[in-house]
């Protein structure tokens, strides 16, 4: 059978899981577990994906993400294929490593964002690779220790997901008890399984439909509800297009800020002089979401075009809404 084509486009949440080949183990020591997790540093350290959940199991790895300046394709093509030349090196081996091509899940992200993360991160505990919620804590090979504040990882979009666990004074308590409350949820086959298991969240809501005659959009490729999927499919071709845009040329941040300068009759100069005018804050969130969820540029690149801080750029990239106005682009 020919292979699915692949919905991807800047600010698409993917569930990505790589097997090794003939379910061997893909990581022998410690120095493999580091080099893949320093190949994921990078990449989210040049802004090409951010990264909210992970864990790397002996023989399978899990990894919750969103494309940003690059395609995920890309993005795995370097994780994957670097890596692999590495363990080779290390171990005097050559062949493949990873069984087939990796799998990836457009996600909901409204609905699934937080069970993911919970999902990924219990990993390591459901397989008994650690015995307890204290030795999962410390585990230095998935994302939950970053969550938790015992290891230090400023490349993981850490903030972004304790901001889904009420105020900051609480957040990673609240993040502790919501992982806690799932150990005794066992496997969960909906959020990694196909078609319409997934997208309904398990067999007996299958049954239940089937049962009363209904019909519901799927798709082994999108995890979400009826309305997610069908939308994700009839935009399934505006997704290719913004993902060319990423390898081919794209609207220059000069033209994009024009644009939008004339649209709400502001001067480019103001825009750019660091002004805290509240409208000039206001159009500055909205190149910054456009920029970088929608043309893929770096927070950096933004940050230095408008002359403020890159912190300010990915606050608005990562925390804001789509503009309402569709004549921006």
């Amino acid at each position: 059978m020919p292979r699915t084509a692949r919905l991807d486009a800047p600010g698409v949440l993917h569930h990505v899981m790589g097997r090794g080949i003939e379910k061997k183990k893909i990581y022998l020591t410690d120095n493999d577990y580091n080099d893949f997790i320093s190949r994921m540093a990078n990449i989210a350290k040049a802004n090409s994906m951010e990264i909210y959940a992970w864990a790397l199991l002996p023989n399978h790895f899990h990894l919750l993400c969103k494309t940003m300046n690059h395609p995920l394709s890309s993005n795995m093509r370097k994780l994957l294929t670097g890596y692999v030349v590495n363990f080779n090196k290390r171990h005097k081996r050559n062949g493949h490593l990873f069984q087939n091509r990796y799998k990836s899940i457009v996600c909901q992200e409204d609905v699934y964002l937080k069970e993911l993360v919970r999902y990924i991160h219990l990993n390591p505990l459901r397989i008994g690779i650690v015995k307890t919620l204290f030795e999962l804590d410390n585990f230095p090979y998935s994302g939950h220790s970053a969550l938790v504040g015992n290891i230090s990882r400023e490349w993981q979009s850490t903030d972004e997901i304790l901001s889904h666990f009420g105020p900051k004074r609480v957040q990673k308590k609240n993040y502790a008890q919501y992982l806690e409350d799932g150990t005794s949820m066992g496997r969960k086959p909906e959020l990694t399984g196909g078609g319409l298991v997934r997208s309904l969240g398990g067999w007996s809501e299958v049954t239940a439909l089937r049962k009363r005659g209904e019909k519901h959009a799927f798709d082994c490729r999108i995890l979400g509800n009826d309305a997610f999927v069908r939308d994700v499919l009839s935009q399934a071709g505006n997704l290719g297009k913004k993902n060319l845009r990423l390898e081919e040329k794209r609207v220059s941040l000069q033209t994009l800020a024009n644009k939008i300068c004339k649209i709400q009759k502001v001067s480019l100069e103001e825009l750019c002089s660091g002004s805290r005018r509240r409208e000039i804050v206001e159009i500055r969130r909205i190149i910054s979401w456009l920029a970088v969820r929608e043309l893929g540029y770096s927070g950096a690149d933004v940050a230095r075009f408008l002359g403020v801080t890159t912190s300010c750029i990915t606050r608005a990239a990562v925390t804001g809404k789509r503009p309402k106005k569709k004549d921006y682009l």
